[in-house]
């Protein structure tokens, strides 16, 4: 989809040089994919010490206690 942006100049440059991407279009979308990936965890965390999961995680991950 082709959309026009007014972008700070300053701001996109310093994205572009702390993510070490190229182009403006793959920083863009770089920054969409991290803010919503920030706000699926931030939703997660209200579930914190919400939910007993009754597991053993040594079971799980293979680990052989002794």
């Amino acid at each position: 989809m082709r959309t026009t942006l007014d972008l700070p100049e300053d701001l996109l440059n310093e994205a572009m040089r702390a993510t070490s991407i190229q182009t403006k279009t793959k920083v863009i979308i770089t920054a969409l994919e991290e803010l919503i990936r920030k706000s699926k965890i931030s939703e997660l965390k209200t579930f914190k010490g919400k939910i007993d999961l009754d597991i053993d995680l040594n079971t799980i991950r293979g680990r052989q206690c002794r």
